[in-house]
C-alpha cells in the first residue's frame, strides 16, 4: 500500500522518498517501481520532506510515529493506518509535540494502481486536511473529507476493517464446518440465494434487536458446532454476546435503528 500510494504521489509529480534501513529486498524492489527515491536515513528523509505519510502495520504506527517526533519533524504528518481513535489520539499529541501538524488518514480499498481505485478518507485540522486532499486530488488515491476531528477517520477504519475481514473470518470457520458434515454445496447455494451485503442494510439493525433473544442461543449452539469441529469459536460467542445486549427488545417489532444501537452501547 504504502509503494502504491507513492507512485500516486510520483505521478502527480511529487519527489518522494523512503529510506531502505531494516526493509526487504522486496519492499525496495516496489519502492523503485514506484519511482520512489532511495534516502540514507530517516533524518535524510525528514530534513528533505515537506509531508510525511505513515503506512505500516499497525502494530508499528506508534513506534515510527515516536521517531518521527524525535528527529523533530516540523512538516505535515498524514497517519494513515489501521488503528483506533485512542491511538490515533497518542500519536497526534506527539508528533504534534515537535511541532508537526497531524492529519487521521484511513486507506480503504485495495493499492491503487492501474484502474484499481482506494479511498483515503481524511480528519484533522482543516488547513492540513486540504493540503493532504490537494496533493491526493486527481490520483487513484481518491481523497475523501471527513471532519475536523482527530481519530473520525480512524473510527470509520476500524467499523469498516472489523466488519470487512471479520465477516471473512467468520465465512472461513462457515465453510470449514460445512466441509466437516459435507454441506458446502449446500452452503453455498443459501450463500447466493442470500445475496445481500449486510452492513449496507442499517435498517435491518432493527430487525436483528428484535429477533436476538433467539440468536443468542443459536450462536452459542454455532459456537458448540465450531469447539466440537477444533475450530475457532470467537466469532459465535462474540456474536451471542452481541445479542445478549438487545434481550430487553425481545420481539419489539417497531424499534428504530438508532434505538438498537444506542441499547448496543449500554
Amino acid at each position: 500500500m504504502g509503494a502504491a500510494i507513492g507512485a500516486q504521489l510520483v505521478a502527480a509529480g511529487h519527489r518522494v522518498t523512503w529510506c531502505p534501513a531494516g526493509r526487504s529486498a522486496a519492499t525496495a524492489a516496489r519502492a523503485k517501481a514506484a519511482g520512489l527515491l532511495t534516502v540514507g536515513s530517516v533524518a535524510e528523509m525528514l530534513a528533505g520532506s515537506e509531508v510525511v505519510f505513515s503506512i505500516c502495520p499497525p502494530a508499528n504506527a506508534e513506534d515510527l510515529a515516536t521517531v518521527i517526533g524525535d528527529h523533530g519533524f516540523r512538516g505535515l504528518f498524514v497517519e494513515t493506518n489501521a488503528i483506533n481513535p485512542a491511538r490515533m489520539s497518542r500519536i497526534a499529541d506527539r508528533v504534534a509535540a515537535s511541532g508537526a501538524r497531524v492529519v487521521d488518514g484511513a486507506i480503504i480499498g485495495p493499492p491503487p494502481t492501474g484502474e484499481r481505485q482506494a479511498r483515503v478518507y481524511l480528519s484533522g485540522p482543516p488547513a492540513a486536511v486540504d493540503a493532504v486532499h490537494h496533493l491526493l486530488s486527481g490520483s487513484q488515491a481518491e481523497p475523501r473529507r471527513v471532519d475536523d476531528r482527530i481519530g473520525s477517520a480512524s473510527a470509520l477504519k476500524m467499523a469498516y476493517g472489523c466488519f470487512q475481514k471479520a465477516s471473512r473470518a467468520l465465512a472461513a470457520v462457515s465453510h470449514a464446518l460445512a466441509d466437516d458434515y459435507g454441506v458446502a454445496e449446500h452452503l453455498m447455494a443459501e450463500a447466493v440465494a442470500l445475496g445481500r451485503n449486510a452492513l449496507a442494510e442499517r435498517q435491518y439493525v432493527a430487525s436483528a434487536a428484535a429477533r436476538a433473544w433467539r440468536w443468542e442461543p443459536e450462536m452459542i449452539e454455532a459456537a458448540d458446532s465450531f469447539r466440537a469441529a477444533g475450530l475457532p469459536d470467537a466469532m459465535a460467542t462474540g456474536a451471542a454476546s452481541v445479542f445478549r445486549r438487545w434481550a430487553s427488545d425481545k420481539d419489539d417489532w417497531d424499534i428504530d435503528p438508532d434505538t438498537a444501537l444506542t441499547h448496543l452501547r449500554q
